[in-house]
């Protein structure tokens, strides 16, 4: 004796189209089971990182190295240039000497400084080049002026 399809049918002959292969899967009872991990893995996270040192996190024992030197990182140094000639520079304004004194104690700080010039549209071209000149002859040599993007 045969055991029959789902319509009674005995063989492998399928004519009617309804004993087929059943070729479709569910995903749903999948997805629920990735949802609740990531639940799962969220909560522990944080619960680990609140669990942690004062800063949170792991705590690791890192290796020791060597003291090396630190390269100073450069600075941008403004210079304005008022309408009517004047310079600026962290809201003084100052005179030729006092421009080349300021100068001075950024190159000695760090000889990398930028020194962005910012000039007045009106200020003539001479003058511009003047407080460039005043900081190359100190060593400042990486001199910016800056403009205003538009037309």
């Amino acid at each position: 004796m045969a055991i029959g399809g789902p319509n009674g049918d005995v063989g492998g002959d399928d004519e009617g189209g309804g004993g087929g292969i059943f070729a479709d899967i569910n995903i749903t009872p999948l997805t629920d089971i990735f949802l609740v991990l990531l639940i799962i893995f969220m909560v522990t996270t944080t619960a680990i990182a609140e669990a942690g040192q004062e800063k949170g996190g792991f705590k690791v024992n890192l290796p020791k190295g060597g003291k090396g030197e630190v390269a100073p990182v450069p600075q941008d140094l403004a210079v304005a240039i008022l309408a009517d000639g004047r310079a600026v520079v962290g809201g003084k304004v100052l005179d030729d000497d006092s421009l080349k004194g300021v100068f001075g104690e950024t190159h000695g700080r760090n000889a990398e400084t930028v020194v962005l010039v910012q000039a007045d549209a009106g200020v003539p071209h001479g003058r511009v080049v003047q407080v460039m000149e005043l900081a190359r002859g100190v060593g400042l040599s990486r001199l910016a002026i800056a403009t205003r993007a538009g037309q």
